[in-house]
């Protein structure tokens, strides 16, 4: 079964504008489905995941392209990087838009080169794992504070009870669980961790002990919504510091993890400014942490964190969704007294926006929205802010301020 993505229609904009479309992720988030469900009957499709088409790629690069010539969809293409020149010349010479389709788990942007050689000639995508929107079919656009254009949303959504939530976050959004449900979550994750340490980490950061990167992936879960600490990475993975940094990029380039930034502006003084991290896919998450049930889940000391990992990746993800930037931050001051979970900045207008486990929250939540008011100036405003919660509907918390229920994200 087939489920619908938000990112269709913006992908085939990019392939009538750009003569490559590149679509990077995360290993089986759905980016070949995606391309062979929005394919012409014409397209050809050829993996790098086979040994022989790799080598042909890389040894005979203009062969390759004669035998499988554009209308094409080349995929997992980072494994050879050396045919990017050759499809630039090809574009070059023919003109034609929409011809290459390309798929890559590893972040285009990252590749050495890579960037270079398509500069200017391809639109690229991220997708990240199914989002809340796309698995119950409402397909939002990304998410707004606006109260008049939240309330529209309430006739297309089903209200979640704080069990069914829990749920969610446990099984994540990777498309396989939903379309062919595997005989139980940890064995689609674990054979999902072998994959991705098998195939992409020796690729792309040239591991020989596959059990020190997992154990190092292992320790960034528990380390989930809180700012990175390298230093301690290191010690409790048992790798370098400089190590640790180049695996936390490596998690990063492939679409594991993002790495929130702070917010902070010339009149706000005294911020951190190191980056939080948050997991992309929350099923994973729990795997890493070794919890298989939603009811334990639900109850741990933990949850609010799990809960608030869930809610940044589905707010960046309706960003993402409509191949947007996500204009998103966190603040939080440097003696740690005040703190906003997510700062959407767009148009010189700031939104805060806490996140709460609770089913009532009240005014309590936003008491640290007043540590953004110094960016007030004729150049930057406070917008309407957000409370994410497992509230049942939006109701006020004060002046331009509003409860939300996470569903309507």
């Amino acid at each position: 079964m087939y489920i619908k993505r938000k990112i269709e229609q913006k992908l085939l904009d990019l392939s009538a504008s750009f003569p490559v479309v590149i679509v990077t992720g995360a290993r089986q988030v759905g980016k070949t489905t995606l391309l062979k469900q929005l394919s012409e009957p014409e397209r050809k499709f050829v993996s790098l995941d086979i040994p022989d088409n790799r080598i042909m790629a890389i040894e005979e690069p203009a062969h390759f392209l004669t035998k499988y010539a554009p209308p094409v969809i080349i995929d997992e293409f980072q494994y050879a990087p050396n045919l990017l020149p050759y499809i630039k010349a090809y574009v070059d010479e023919h003109k034609n838009y929409g011809g290459f389709w390309l798929t890559g788990s590893q972040s285009f942007v990252s590749m050495k080169n890579a960037s270079e050689s398509l500069a200017g000639r391809a639109g690229i995508i991220n997708l990240f794992s199914l989002s809340h929107s796309e698995i119950t079919g409402t397909l939002f656009d990304e998410y707004t504070t606006n109260f008049e254009k939240l309330i529209l949303r309430q006739k297309a959504v089903t209200p979640m009870n704080k069990s069914e939530v829990f749920a969610k976050i446990l099984k994540g959004g990777m498309p396989q669980t939903y379309e062919n449900l595997p005989a139980t979550l940890q064995d689609y994750f674990g054979s999902y961790c072998q994959t991705y340490l098998s195939r992409d980490i020796k690729d792309l950061a040239q591991v020989a002990d596959e059990l020190s990167f997992y154990k190092f992936m292992q320790v960034c879960s528990s380390l989930a919504t809180t700012m990175i600490d390298y230093t301690g990475i290191s010690k409790r993975a048992g790798i370098t510091v400089n190590k640790a940094k180049e695996w936390v990029s490596v998690l990063v380039s492939s679409g594991v993890i993002i790495l929130l930034q702070p917010y902070f502006n010339n009149a706000l003084k005294r911020v951190v400014k190191t980056p939080k991290m948050y997991f992309m896919d929350t099923g994973l998450l729990c795997y890493l942490r070794g919890i298989d049930d939603a009811e334990v889940l639900m109850k741990s000391v933990d949850s609010g964190d799990f809960f608030e990992n869930y809610v940044v990746s589905e707010v960046y993800k309706s960003f993402t969704n409509v191949c947007k930037r996500p204009p998103l931050y966190y603040y939080r001051d440097a003696n740690n007294r005040r703190e906003i979970d997510l700062i959407m900045e767009h148009n010189g207008v700031v939104y805060p926006i806490e996140i709460k486990e609770s089913t009532n929250p009240d005014k309590k939540a936003v008491k640290n929205f007043d540590a953004v008011a110094p960016v007030v100036n004729e150049k930057m405003k406070i917008g309407t802010g957000s409370v994410i919660a497992n509230c049942n509907d939006i109701y006020p918390l004060g002046k331009n301020v509003w409860a939300v229920p996470h569903w309507f994200i």
